[in-house]
């Protein structure tokens, strides 16, 4: 299918200065946006709650979704679990963590109500969601709940745990997840949550930053390899330029989703390495199309050849494009807001690299010859 006239030329290097301004002021905006507002991030970088339940009647992923917001909980996730009727995973950014002071009164509260046993090691998970200690004594493990509960905090029992001569015990505490199930029981009624069928995971403030920083690093790996390959199968003229195109598409897709405050959790991480791969595919075709045109043209110029090669490609360019960006176009009207955050990052990421394999790499390359390479 050809959407323009074939054998004719268009001078795209003639607005190179134009859309190179705009792509700097647009690239600039989005680094500034990711200190200032900041990314929004989701549970899976700055901690959280998970909840898988079964529930025992006929709900909805959006009938869930308002009553769990209604309990007080901002954006929760709401995903329904394949294969399984009427069983959800909700993500909450609230978790159960305790502060120092409270923790300093239950140490506090719990060595008090003991007497003769001492407090030789006390833990308390970074979710919130138990407290383990370990004692000079035997202890009784009702006399520990109740120390607890007097200290403030919110027991559902506490056990022995490992062998009865190393005084080690375990408080299993109500959490930010127990809250939720209470509250959707109240809700829901008879088609409420299972207790018998659900688990409570938390992911924490730390372990949320490992992600992040693995993320970042996942996004670093893949550029570096990506400027390798094209390095090896061009030269090295044509990798900076490529490089450049994915920065610009990855750093323009994360400083929108900034600006309008979407969440960035893994899917968005996801979304981008998709983003950089079809950025660079869509300037290798150029490319490719470049070099097939320095083997035929010698004698032209890469200005000549860039703007021949680009034309060459536009009508491929052009509907590859449009059948991408149809193809995900169905997700972002009826896909759940997970889904239409991904297929946002998605589409806007298209976009930009079909842009920057015209405006961006091409010229950069060009730049390069013409700045470095030129005999």
């Amino acid at each position: 299918m050809q959407f323009f006239k074939p054998g004719k030329t268009i001078d795209f290097l003639a607005y190179r200065k134009t859309f190179g301004t705009i792509s700097a002021i647009l690239v600039a905006l989005s680094f500034i946006s990711i200190f200032f507002p900041g990314p929004n991030f989701g549970i899976d970088f700055k901690g959280g709650t998970e909840l898988e339940i079964g529930f025992k009647g006929e709900v909805g992923p959006g009938q869930l979704r308002s009553a769990v917001t209604d309990l007080g909980y901002d954006s929760p996730e709401v995903v329904a679990v394949m294969g399984a009727d009427n069983r959800y995973i909700i993500r909450i950014q609230e978790v159960s963590a305790m502060g120092a002071g409270q923790v300093d009164k239950i140490r506090k509260g719990v060595a008090a109500a003991l007497g003769g046993a001492e407090i030789e090691e006390m833990k308390v998970s970074p979710g919130g969601d138990k407290i383990s200690l370990r004692l000079s004594a035997a202890a009784d493990t009702d006399a520990i709940r109740k120390a607890l509960i007097d200290a403030g905090a919110k027991v559902r029992g506490v056990s022995v745990f490992g062998p009865e001569d190393d005084f080690r015990y375990e408080a299993r505490l109500l959490g930010v997840g127990d809250e939720v199930v209470k509250g959707l029981i109240a809700k829901l009624g008879d088609s409420g949550p299972d207790p018998d069928n659900m688990r409570i995971e938390w992911v924490g403030p730390k372990a949320g930053q490992q992600l992040r920083d693995s993320a970042i690093q996942a996004l670093l790996y893949a550029i570096a390899f990506i400027m390798v390959y094209v390095a090896f199968r061009f030269d090295l003229r044509f990798a900076p330029g490529g490089v450049i195109a994915m920065v610009h598409d990855a750093l323009i897709t994360i400083g929108l989703f900034v600006l309008l405050q979407k969440e960035v959790n893994l899917a968005t991480v996801a979304a981008l390495l998709t983003v950089v791969g079809y950025s660079i595919n869509d300037t290798i075709v150029v490319y490719d199309r470049i070099r097939e045109n320095m083997a035929r043209m010698r004698d032209t110029s890469l200005y000549h050849l860039i703007n021949v090669s680009t034309s060459q490609t536009l009508s491929r360019t052009v509907v590859t494009s449009i059948t991408t960006l149809l193809s995900i176009t169905g997700f972002f009207i009826w896909g759940t807001p997970v889904i239409r955050d991904i297929v946002f990052a998605l589409f806007v990421g298209f976009l930009v690299g079909t842009y920057s394999s015209i405006y961006i790499a091409a010229p950069f390359t060009e730049w390069m010859d013409r700045r470095f390479f030129r005999a």
